[in-house]
């Protein structure tokens, strides 16, 4: 059988193959197969008894997990299996992380790693109380213009006599009377302050990546996001084609704003805005002018 995601050939043993171990525990598990060559032909061991012995025990101390450990043999020459289970709860290696990404053992750090951790804990990175926050950085005009709107389209449960503090609590963006970082994403008055990515920077080029004509940075909560990103797109950057009925002049803008709109939300929406940027690009139908909106990146 030929490397693949979940196999892994290795024609000796090294202690950092507990790495692969690693990495194997925290994704959807997978087997290592020691004393085969890349092809997957057996090469055969000469230590297979102490490395029966040696490798089962070095998981279970240095990872804190079993495995699988199997002595094989064929055509007289003996190799080892072992076969890694997928765990529901976080596995380090000497306190580092290794997580099994296609056929690549990658160590998790970072952004990365702190997004694997909320997902084992059965938190998604919005969902975590941002103890530096407070209601005094939520900005109340934004609150009750979503207010306003979402009782206009019924879309929101009955609030009538509650506080602000309440509302937030009905709608799962506090625990414990602290503001979840939703809160602040979705409502703060400055969300930079608390995240650095909580913007939107949006280009126009010409011929190219590096033909950059202007640029404008737009910061704010999501809810501001979406109103002023949307609004510079349709007045400086989005080609409006005029069209004349008889005495009428009818400009119709590039794309459909709905389709725009949905293509932002997703964009500020789906990501957790502590990693790095991502590049959302609109072009023309000859493709000779395009605008990239940046966003933060999931």
């Amino acid at each position: 059988m030929p490397e693949q995601q979940n196999v892994e050939h290795k024609q000796s043993w090294h202690d950092d193959y507990l790495k692969w171990v690693c990495g194997f525990a925290n994704a959807q598990g997978g087997c290592i197969y020691i004393g085969k060559d890349d092809d997957g032909k057996v090469i055969g061991l000469k230590d297979y008894k102490k490395l029966m012995d040696e490798i089962p025990n070095k998981i279970k101390n240095l990872l804190g997990i079993t495995a699988e450990v199997n002595l094989l043999q064929e055509n007289k020459k003996h190799f080892i299996e072992i076969i890694t289970q997928p765990y529901s709860v976080p596995i380090s290696l000497r306190g580092r992380y290794y997580y099994r990404s296609g056929s690549v053992k990658q160590e998790l750090t970072g952004a990365a790693l702190n997004e694997f951790l909320l997902k084992r804990s059965g938190k998604t990175w919005d969902d975590v109380v941002e103890s530096r926050a407070t209601f005094a950085d939520i900005d109340k005009e934004v609150f009750d213009s979503y207010l306003e709107k979402s009782k206009e389209k019924g879309r929101l449960p009955d609030v009538e006599g509650l506080t602000i503090e309440e509302i937030f609590d009905k709608l799962r963006l506090t625990e414990n009377g602290k503001l979840k970082r939703a809160a602040i994403i979705l409502f703060g008055k400055e969300p930079g302050r608390f995240y650095p990515n909580a913007f939107v920077k949006i280009g126009r080029f010409v011929k190219g990546d590096a033909d950059l004509q202007f640029q404008e940075v737009e910061e704010g909560c999501i809810i501001t996001l979406l109103q002023n990103v949307l609004s510079q797109l349709n007045h400086k950057f989005l080609i409006r084609h005029i069209e004349f009925e008889g005495m009428y002049r009818i400009e119709k803008g590039e794309y459909p704003v709905p389709a725009i709109r949905e293509m932002l939300l997703n964009a500020l929406i789906h990501r957790n805005y502590m990693g790095a940027h991502t590049q959302i690009r609109v072009y023309d139908d000859k493709i000779i002018y395009g605008t990239k909106v940046f966003c933060p990146k999931d």
